[in-house]
């Protein structure tokens, strides 16, 4: 899984979640398929942990095999925070227990290149399932 080699703060403040406003926030940078051919675009927002960034990579790369390249345009650098079960409220914030990423709309997420277009349309749907976002297959201009 992707997880930075060092962070300047162990635990991050959460910030605004308002969903209304998250909804219509669009990305500003990566927004354009730079790498491939075929792109995963983010139509919603939301966080994405490291462990849903490996498991849409891993059924991208067996669905494409090995003629394929991949590029994955987002890392995990956000740590999220947990409190252990069955504690109080109160008495501070939990434990790190992993990192994620904040999300906009318009954001493209993995990149495939060197495959027929069927089979990264597929690849990218199949793909798309491992994340809590809605997603579109952009064609690079």
């Amino acid at each position: 899984m992707l997880f930075p080699k060092k962070v300047k703060y162990r635990k991050w403040q959460r910030g605004r979640v308002n969903p209304e406003k998250l909804a219509t926030k669009q990305a500003t940078r990566g927004t354009t398929v730079a790498f491939g051919t075929y792109g995963m675009r983010a139509l919603t927002g939301a966080r994405i942990r490291s462990n849903q960034i490996e498991s849409a990579r891993r059924v991208i790369s067996r669905t494409i095999g090995k003629n394929g390249r991949t590029w994955i345009r987002i890392f995990p650098d956000r740590p999220w925070t947990q409190k252990a079960a069955e504690v109080g409220m109160g008495k501070g914030k939990g434990d790190a227990q992993g990192f994620e990423v904040e999300i906009f709309a318009g954001r493209i997420l993995f990149e495939i290149d060197g495959v027929p277009e069927d089979v990264a349309r597929n690849a990218i749907v199949k793909a798309s399932k491992k994340l809590p976002i809605k997603t579109r297959v952009t064609v690079r201009d």
